[in-house]
């Protein structure tokens, strides 16, 4: 799949995903919520406004109030690339986020994958 199509990929669209992915390892849509909240800063209430809008990935990002400044030790393999390799800086985004939830769904401690 090109840059282009998951840039204009409605985040809805995977947002339930993620929270399967995470709840069929035993893990909570809260959860899922709150890594979102954590990697882009949007709160309860505008991460749920971005969901009914149907709003793209690219703008999913872009709008976000801050990106949390311990994205750079989110380190590792996901999709077959290193995300702290990733030249593309909204692919970079986006990974993060795969990463973070392959993280909550493997069984590691919150407190780990929110880097505190």
């Amino acid at each position: 799949m090109s840059n282009l199509k998951i840039f204009a990929m409605p985040f809805s669209k995977v947002y339930p995903l993620y929270i399967l992915k995470a709840e069929k390892k035993g893990r909570t849509k809260e959860e899922v919520d709150t890594i979102i909240c954590w990697l882009t800063g949007y709160n309860q209430q505008t991460l749920q406004q971005h969901i009914n809008l149907n709003t793209d990935f690219e703008s999913f990002f872009c709008q976000a109030p801050q990106i949390h400044p311990n994205v750079s030790k989110i380190t590792g393999l996901i999709c077959g690339y290193r995300v702290e390799e990733i030249e593309n800086e909204l692919m970079q985004k986006i990974r993060y986020l795969d990463k973070l939830i392959d993280e909550l769904a493997k069984g590691k401690p919150m407190d780990k994958i929110l880097r505190k």
